[in-house]
């Protein structure tokens, strides 16, 4: 398979991204543009917790919808969720019924609101590795580095779920701390 696919706008992409509208303006507007900011990044770690084990368009097609029953994403309005809201998440066919990923996105939460402003921010982008080279095609991007190791194993010991290396690899991707666009990429 080709790593790029044209656009019918006439610009080459990541293949990824196929012809699907909502994929690429997620390519072309988000995915490896450098995100900050607690709350975003907070964001982006419960939206690749609830893709583990699905395709992100679905994610990208309910953002919407997760943005609205998680409070937009505060972690102080989410830390606060009970019981009750864990059911109400639960009936919600909106979003990604899973338990284990709701009650870790409200624990992830209540990590993050023990953190002073910014330090989320600063930890996660500590593990940003210094740019490499541009990948060549799919064959040349990793699912899993060192750093995203590292940063998995550095979140699960402050107790933070739903984080594997995967995961933080294409929370990484994701937010720009690395920037696997492909060669001949128009983001590239």
């Amino acid at each position: 398979m080709s790593s790029l696919l044209p656009g019918a706008d006439g610009r080459a992409r990541c293949a990824w991204a196929s012809t699907d509208a909502e994929y690429m303006r997620y390519h072309d507007e988000e995915w490896g543009f450098p995100l900050h900011g607690d709350r975003a990044l907070f964001e982006k770690m419960a939206l690749e917790g609830f893709q583990a084990g699905l395709s992100w368009i679905t994610i990208l097609r309910k953002r919407p919808r997760f943005r609205e029953v998680f409070a937009g994403f505060d972690p102080a309005v989410v830390a606060e969720f009970d019981d009750d809201d864990v059911e109400r998440l639960m009936a919600d066919a909106g979003i990604i019924r899973n338990r284990a990923k709701i009650l870790a996105t409200i624990g992830n939460a209540r990590l993050v609101t023990e953190m002073a402003p910014g330090v989320l921010d600063e930890f996660m982008w500590s593990f940003a590795p210094d740019p490499g080279i541009r990948p060549r095609s799919f064959e040349d991007v990793p699912a899993v580095t060192a750093e995203s190791t590292a940063m998995s194993k550095a979140l699960r010991a402050k107790g933070f779920r739903f984080v594997g290396a995967t995961t933080m690899y294409a929370l990484m991707q994701s937010s720009g701390m690395v920037d696997d666009h492909v060669e001949g990429c128009w983001r590239a």
